[in-house]
């Protein structure tokens, strides 16, 4: 039976065409599944698109657009830009499609059915962005601590998965499969975070309506993530009685892809679920870091999100296949550089490989040759080389499986060099006149080396190597196990020669005045949000009284108020601003609130308001007025 490969992306949330950093998680999906179809092995790589949840909700709002209608508007960018990049995904999953949205409901219905889910009250705080519940806060939070921006206490109706209940679990299954997260540095994190104390997670929103909808409880939808991380199974039929054989096969995922910031999401609250429904747990999470641009996390809210689009245009799809994979280790966080793409493809693809292919062929149209022989015996010289093939590919297959991806390409590069080093070494353009059956067997094992290099590269540089094969003439079929073929030391027998294209163009570079223009033209600008007058009317900032103040239990930063507004009446306010203000300190003063603002619980107390105050020197200052005031008058 044909070894199966079954590999997956994590799911991009729709709210913006894809950047750098989704590109390149689905990048690595598509060099994995490259090499498991050069072992010959059945492939199954999926990605896709996350299409529900507050955060699209409110963004749909924005563009003025029905939430199915404002997804739907990114899946032909996404679709087009991977194309465009040689992404050879087999299955493109919408969560908005019924046949994921049934087996989510499924899923849900089950492990009601096994006692895992119960319906409770969930009082904290909610990353919009992020759409994370910060379970393990007793006190308020400044930020989230997945993207650092601001987060809003939410208390509702909900459904509960016993995550607690697993536990024990968790951290025996970490114990005894140690290479499930790679690298493995970073299972630290999760196991410090399960060793601290699991709790139940809320599996529903009551507060929004666009979800899947929550099975028997029409009043909920599903959690964003419950849905999205079923995706890995309902792609492959779970759920579905007619697809039973081809879940058994595909599942369990041998590699699934992520970024670090969606870690715990995947390490803890996926295998828990799997746990509570009885199914296998994928081979391996391979975690990579993040690009940053500017020493910054890459992001549209920096303003540092870089186009694939106009990297594309510029310098073409293997290249940039190539950089990424290169020069972005999975083992930390790395930086993304212009300068650095364009010296890289000069010097590793156009300088080294293209010269080498280059020089090959046009010495060997120069003396007449277009095919070429494998010579009946061959020097030690050529020997050394087609040996250090062979342990080539041993020693990447070894560093793929561990998805050491940069340290491949550097394994690749080695062969590379001493390839030339023998072409250059040999002087074939002397033994053309001086030793015609040496001069034949120096050309036929260099593009015996060039051969396995295109093979090995073709994960990565999928069009360019296929060209370099061409243009070499070589004989190794496209199907089967073409691994095993060099492993075990066969060549093409023959060789014969095509002219073509230059592989790969030089890049001079760039100075600082380029560069900068080049970051305008391959950044998306961040845009201010601007809001018409009549929005800003809207906001009544009122001046009022602090007449009573006192900290409220359980946390070091909130403040409970009473405060004057004068005609206006008097109302309570909760504020964050405990570490920079003592109750006493604030009693007695005036200052500005949003008075207008929908009250909303705050740890249990109402805020009927919001106190303004400025971040400076790592604390909070109350923004006052210089004289006093009637209480209740408006600010504008």
């Amino acid at each position: 039976m044909q070894k199966k490969f079954y590999v997956t992306t994590p799911i991009y949330y729709v709210t913006a065409k894809p950047h750098l950093g989704s590109l390149y998680s689905t990048l690595l999906a598509d060099v994995s599944a490259r090499w498991h179809r050069l072992r010959g092995e059945a492939i199954f790589f999926l990605t896709g698109t996350d299409e529900h949840g507050q955060k699209i909700a409110q963004a749909a709002e924005k563009a003025g657009l029905s939430p199915q209608a404002f997804v739907d508007s990114f899946i032909g960018k996404y679709r087009q830009i991977w194309a465009n990049y040689l992404i050879e995904y087999d299955y493109f999953i919408r969560t908005t499609e019924q046949a994921h949205v049934k087996a989510v409901q499924q899923w849900l219905s089950d492990l009601i059915a096994r006692d895992e889910i119960y319906k409770s009250q969930y009082q904290g705080w909610y990353c919009t962005p992020c759409e994370t519940f910060l379970t393990d806060v007793t006190v308020e939070p400044v930020t989230c601590f997945g993207c650092n921006r601001s987060v809003m206490f939410v208390s509702e109706e909900a459904y509960f998965f016993r995550l607690s209940k697993y536990q024990t679990r968790l951290l025996e299954f970490y114990d005894t499969h140690p290479d499930f997260i790679l690298p493995r540095e970073r299972a630290n994190e999760v196991v410090r975070f399960v060793e601290a104390g699991l709790k139940d997670l809320c599996i529903s929103r009551s507060t929004i309506s666009w979800g899947i909808p929550f099975p028997g409880d029409s009043k909920h939808v599903t959690y964003v993530w419950a849905d999205a991380l079923n995706n890995y199974i309902t792609a492959v039929g779970y759920g579905d009685s007619a697809r039973a054989k081809e879940f058994a096969q595909c599942w369990p995922a041998d590699l699934q892809i992520l970024g670090k910031d969606i870690l715990r999401f995947h390490a803890i609250y996926w295998p828990a679920f799997l746990m509570a429904s009885g199914l296998e747990m994928p081979k391996h999470l391979l975690v990579h870091g993040w690009i940053k641009v500017n020493d910054q996390k890459m992001s549209k809210s920096f303003g540092n999100v870089v186009d694939p689009e106009l990297l594309l245009s510029e310098y073409g799809a293997d290249a940039v296949r190539y950089y990424l994979v290169s020069q972005i280790a999975v083992t930390h966080d790395s930086s993304f550089d212009i300068n650095n793409l364009r010296q890289l493809i000069s010097a590793d693809l156009a300088n080294s490989l293209g010269n080498l292919l280059n020089r090959t062929l046009a010495l060997a149209f120069k003396n007449h040759i277009t095919t070429i022989q494998r010579p009946t015996k061959l020097s030690d010289t050529s020997i050394v080389l087609l040996d250090l093939i062979r342990t080539t590919v041993s020693e990447c297959s070894n560093l793929m499986n561990e998805c050491f991806y940069h340290r491949f390409v550097a394994e690749v590069n080695k062969l590379v060099a001493k390839t030339n080093a023998y072409f250059h070494g040999l002087e074939p353009w002397k033994l053309a006149k001086t030793d015609p059956e040496f001069f034949i067997e120096t050309l036929w094992t260099t593009c015996a080396a060039l051969e396995a290099i295109s093979i090995l590269f073709w994960p990565i540089m999928p069009a360019k190597m296929t060209q370099l094969r061409r243009q070499i003439g070589s004989l190794i079929p496209d199907t089967g196990d073409r691994l095993a073929i060099l492993q075990a030391g066969q060549h093409s027998t023959h060789f014969k020669l095509q002219e073509g294209t230059t592989l790969f163009a030089k890049y001079d570079q760039l100075d600082e005045t380029q560069i900068n223009e080049t970051k305008a033209k391959n950044m998306e600008e961040k845009v201010q949000t601007l809001i018409e007058f009549d929005d800003f009317l809207k906001v009544e900032l009122i001046v009022g009284q602090i007449t009573s103040c006192e900290a409220v239990y359980g946390s070091d930063k909130l403040l409970c108020m009473q405060v004057d507004f004068g005609h206006l009446g008097q109302r309570q306010i909760v504020s964050g601003i405990h570490k920079s203000y003592s109750p006493t300190d604030l009693i007695g003063r005036q200052g500005v609130f949003v008075y207008n603002l929908k009250p909303r619980k705050i740890m249990g107390l109402e805020s009927q308001g919001m106190l303004l105050s400025v971040p400076h020197a790592d604390r909070l200052w109350l923004l006052s007025i210089d004289e006093t005031v009637v209480n209740g008058i408006r600010v504008g």
